[in-house]
C-alpha cells in the first residue's frame, strides 16, 4: 500500500465508493417505470476511474452486466474524445462493440469531474423490455442478423451539461415500443448517475483528489495480488470441459461449447477454440460477454471474497476465436447468447475445474433465463410487454443439496411479484410453487424447480420463449445423475402444446401458459438414467425431418448418443 494513504482512510473510501454503487441501484429501481427494473432488478451499477477501469460495483447486481462494463468505458473513450466531455453529460449506448452484450441492455455513462478534472465515470445498465426490432420484446427467435433485434445506439449524448437533447431523445424513442415506459426508464438512468456524481463529489471533497485516486490504485493492486495468489494455489495443468446448447433457434442441431483451461503459476488462460462456429440464430455472445462468464466463474471458484474490480482480471487471458459462437463477426444476432450461451460457458468451466476444486464446484442447475415474454394490447388499446425470467434449482455441491427456486450463476434477478404482474398487465397468475422431486438424484440433490401458470386476459397477444435445458438436461458430477429440463406448455388442459425453447406463438383470450421444470426421466429406481435421457433427447432432436447427422452429446461427464 502507498505509504501516504492511511489504512483507516483507505477503508473509509472503499466503503464510501461501494455505498455509492448500492445507492445507485436503489435510485434506479425506485425511479424506473418497467417492472423488470423496479421489481425484478434487471440492472447493474459501477464506478470506474477516468481510464474506464472498474473500481467498484454493486454487490446485488448481475454478473453478466458487470463483466461487460469492465470494457464499456474503455471502448467508449476510444470513440469519444475525453476533452469533449462536460459535467452533466450522460451518454447512452447499447452498441455491441462498446462493451456490449445484447441490445435490450442500455448503458448510461456519465463523466465525473472534480475541480474541472475528469476523475471518474458513473455507469449503469438497465434492461429495456423493448428496444425495437421485429417483434415486441425484441427477442426475435428466428433472427439471423442483429438488425432484426432492435435499435443499435452508438454513444449518444442524450444529456449535455444536465439538459436533455430533444432530437437525440426522439431518435431513440421513435424506434422503441411503449414509449412512455421507455422514456421513464431512460430518465431513471439519468437520475441514478446524477446521484452518483453528487456522492463522488462529497468523497473527493472530503478526502482530496490525490488521496482518493491513490485509494483507487490500491484497490486494483490489492485485487490483482489476491487473485494471483488464489490461482497460484491451484495445481498447474490443462483441464477441459464441454457441454451443449439445445439449438440456436434456427436449426435444431445441438451447439457445442468447449473450454480448455490452462493454469500456470499465478495466471490462467481460457481457450474456446473447440467451441462451435457462430450460429445462424441469436445464440452468439460477444467477446465481452464471453469474458464476463469467465471472470464470474474463476472469481466464484477461487476468490469470492476478493473485492471485485478491474484488478481481479489482469491475470486472466481469454482466447475466443473471431467467427465463433464466443466471438462472432459484426452483425451476428446476439439476443439469447447474452444469458443462455454465457451460462453454458460457466457450466463448461465448472466441469473443467471440478477435478481441481471438487469442494467448490456445483453440478449443473437451471442455467437458463427460462425467459417468457407476453405482449399485446390492453382493453384501452395501450400496448403491454410482460418480460419475466424464471428460476429453478441450483446444482448440488459435494457437501450439500442445491438451493431451490433461484436464478444461478450469470443472473440473479428477482421474480416479479404476482401482485405487480396482475396490477400492470392483463394477466392472471393462477399458480406459483416449487415442484417436488425435480432435482437430479445423488447423495446430495439438486434444488427444486418452479412452476408458474399465466392466463391471458387480453383479447389477443403473443408469447415468446428464450430458454435452454429444454432438451439437454443439466449435468451431474461425481456420479450424481442429470437434473430436469425446462418445459413451457400452452393450454395444458386442451390441445396441449409444448413450446420450443426459442419460439413465438399467437395467443387469444383465455390461453394458459405453464412454465415449469419437469422430469426428463421416470423416477423409478430401476430405470437406467443414461439410456432414458438419451432416448428423450433422441426423440426431441428427431421429431421433425431435419436431416440432422448422427450426434453425440458430450456433457463433459458422460457421452450420450442421441441418434
Amino acid at each position: 500500500m502507498n505509504a501516504s494513504v492511511n489504512p483507516i482512510t483507505l477503508e473509509v473510501v472503499r466503503n464510501a465508493i461501494y455505498a455509492i454503487t448500492e445507492e445507485m441501484r436503489v435510485i434506479l429501481m425506485r425511479s424506473a417505470r418497467a417492472p423488470i427494473l423496479k421489481e425484478a432488478g434487471d440492472l447493474s451499477c459501477v464506478i470506474t476511474d477516468a481510464r474506464g477501469r472498474v473500481i467498484a460495483q454493486g454487490s446485488k447486481d448481475i454478473a453478466i452486466h458487470l463483466g461487460v462494463m469492465a470494457f464499456t468505458v474503455r471502448a467508449f473513450l476510444e470513440r469519444v474524445d475525453p476533452a469533449s466531455l462536460r459535467p452533466g453529460d450522460v451518454y447512452y449506448t447499447n452498441a455491441p462493440e462498446v462493451g456490449g452484450n445484447h441490445l435490450p441492455d442500455v448503458k448510461a455513462i456519465r463523466p465525473v469531474f472534480f475541480k474541472d478534472e475528469l476523475v471518474a465515470f458513473s455507469v449503469n445498465l438497465a434492461h429495456w423490455p423493448d428496444i425495437g426490432g421485429a417483434i415486441a420484446g425484441s427477442y426475435y427467435t428466428r433472427a439471423t442478423e442483429i438488425y432484426q433485434e432492435g435499435l443499435q445506439i452508438p454513444p449518444l449524448p442524450v444529456f449535455r451539461e444536465g439538459l436533455v437533447d430533444p432530437l437525440l431523445l426522439e431518435l431513440v424513442m421513435i424506434n422503441v415500443r411503449n414509449r412512455e415506459e421507455r422514456e421513464g426508464d431512460l430518465f431513471a438512468q439519468y437520475a441514478c448517475n446524477e446521484v452518483a456524481d453528487r456522492r463522488l463529489q462529497e468523497v473527493f471533497g472530503q478526502h482530496g483528489r490525490d488521496c482518493v485516486l491513490q485509494c483507487f490504485a490500491h484497490f486494483l493492486e490489492e485485487s490483482d495480488r489476491r487473485m494471483r495468489s488464489a490461482i497460484e494455489g491451484l495445481p498447474d495443468g490443462v483441464y477441459c470441459g464441454q457441454d451443449y446448447l439445445d439449438d440456436d433457434g434456427i436449426t435444431r442441431n445441438p451447439v457445442k461449447l468447449a473450454v480448455q483451461v490452462t493454469i500456470k503459476g499465478d495466471s490462467v488462460e481460457f481457450d474456446f477454440s473447440e467451441s462451435a462456429s457462430q450460429t445462424a440464430g441469436p445464440l452468439n455472445c460477444t467477446y465481452f460477454t464471453t469474458c464476463s462468464a469467465v471472470y464470474y466463474a474463476i472469481k466464484a471458484l477461487v476468490g469470492p471474497e476478493i473485492p471485485p474490480n478491474e484488478g481481479c482480471y489482469r491475470c486472466i487471458a481469454v482466447n475466443a476465436p473471431r467467427g465463433s459462437i464466443t466471438n462472432p463477426e459484426p452483425g451476428a444476432p446476439l439476443v439469447g447468447g447474452n444469458h443462455e450461451t454465457t451460462q453454458r460457458i460457466v457450466d463448461v468451466i465448472f466441469q473443467a475445474l471440478a477435478p481441481v476444486l471438487p469442494e467448490r464446484v456445483v453440478a449443473g442447475g437451471t442455467t437458463t433465463s427460462g425467459l417468457l415474454i407476453i405482449s399485446g394490447k390492453r382493453s384501452d388499446a395501450r400496448p403491454f410487454i410482460f418480460y419475466e425470467t424464471h428460476g429453478g434449482g441450483e446444482g448440488a455441491q459435494a457437501f450439500r443439496d442445491g438451493t431451490s427456486g433461484i436464478r444461478v450463476h450469470m443472473a440473479n434477478t428477482m421474480n416479479t411479484p404476482i401482485e405487480a404482474i396482475e396490477a400492470e398487465y392483463p394477466l392472471r397468475v393462477e399458480a406459483y410453487h416449487l415442484i417436488p422431486d425435480s432435482g437430479g438424484k445423488g447423495k446430495y440433490r439438486g434444488g427444486l424447480g418452479l412452476r408458474r401458470v399465466y392466463r391471458l386476459l387480453a383479447a389477443e397477444g403473443q408469447a415468446t420463449t428464450m430458454a435452454e435445458h429444454t432438451v439437454v438436461p443439466p449435468y451431474g458430477l461425481f456420479g450424481g445423475e442429470p437434473g430436469r429440463c425446462f418445459r413451457i406448455t400452452l393450454n395444458p388442459h386442451r390441445e396441449a402444446r409444448h413450446l420450443k425453447g426459442k419460439e413465438s406463438v399467437a395467443l387469444k383470450e383465455g390461453d394458459v401458459i405453464v412454465v415449469e421444470v419437469w422430469a426428463v426421466i421416470d423416477s423409478a429406481p430401476d430405470l437406467n438414467m443414461k439410456n432414458n435421457v438419451a432416448s428423450l433427447m433422441k426423440e426431441a432432436y428427431t421429431t421433425d425431418d431435419d436431416g440432422l447427422p448422427d450426434e453425440t452429446i458430450n456433457t463433459g461427464v458422460n457421452k450420450i448418443p442421441v441418434n
